[in-house]
């Protein structure tokens, strides 16, 4: 199916986008904001969140702002005290994207090391995790509020070699659909996407002799980014959806 919104969907939503600084994350964050949404950008580092809050102040669309925070260190408080942040200067949160993840080290299963493990699981899941549970409570007031993790597709079909990646994504889908059932009779929406192969520095990471021309830009995948975040997607609850099916339009992951 064509993912489709109004140019203003988005329109007084405060939107929180982890990752935000470069890659799928920093394209979302400005195709929100293009459609209206006040976008709150998360990373670790300051000088990309900057450049993508200048764009976005360039571009004359809704002022944003900018938490950093590095997921691989981040304890409960830190997020309780981030929602505290939020509320007191924007009194409300209408979606958060969970973009933010760690690649780790291709490798077989037995030489997959403890650290790049606990690393990963960290950044992947414990901080999506502990975030989600900090945010709900001000997620539930909005009229029409929004979740949207990242998957992948070794996040349900896994792959040699992908080890830690592709468990942190078996279980981001898990913690979706466990979110989205108990959820489903609120007012938020619980829905994961797999961008699939898309033109990022974690896919060059992991795929290094592939050639970038050959592979869609942030940009071409966020019509569903969009829709899952804008009314027009508010029937849509408890899925994983391929940004690039290989299958049928809108074939779930």
């Amino acid at each position: 199916m064509e993912y489709q919104i109004a140019a203003d969907s988005l329109k007084d939503r405060v939107i929180l986008v982890t990752g935000a600084g470069d890659g799928i994350g920093r394209q979302a964050a400005i195709s929100y904001a293009a459609h209206g949404a006040t976008v709150i950008l998360l990373g670790r580092t300051v000088s990309k969140l900057e450049a993508v809050y200048d764009e976005i102040e360039a571009q004359g669309y809704p002022q944003p702002a900018i938490i950093p925070l590095d997921l691989s260190g981040a304890t409960k408080q830190n997020y309780l005290d981030m929602v505290e942040t939020i509320e007191s200067q924007f009194g409300r949160l209408d979606g958060v994207l969970h973009n933010a993840g760690l690649l780790g080290v291709l490798s077989p299963l037995d030489q997959l090391g403890e650290e790049t493990f606990d690393d990963v699981m960290q950044v992947n899941v414990k901080a999506q995790l502990l975030m989600t549970q900090a945010i709900l409570p001000l997620i539930k007031k909005a009229k029409d509020g929004r979740i949207v993790f990242t998957s992948s597709t070794v996040g349900h079909e896994g792959r040699a070699f992908w080890g830690a990646y592709s468990i942190s994504k078996f279980a981001t889908e898990g913690m979706m659909q466990v979110l989205a059932d108990e959820l489903s009779n609120t007012n938020v929406r619980v829905n994961a996407i797999n961008p699939g192969g898309t033109r990022t520095g974690m896919r060059a990471q992991a795929f290094p002799a592939e050639d970038p021309a050959q592979l869609k830009t942030p940009a071409d995948i966020m019509p569903l980014y969009l829709y899952l975040m804008a009314p027009e997607g508010r029937d849509v609850h408890g899925q994983c959806i391929d940004a690039q099916p290989k299958r049928k339009p809108g074939a779930a992951c």
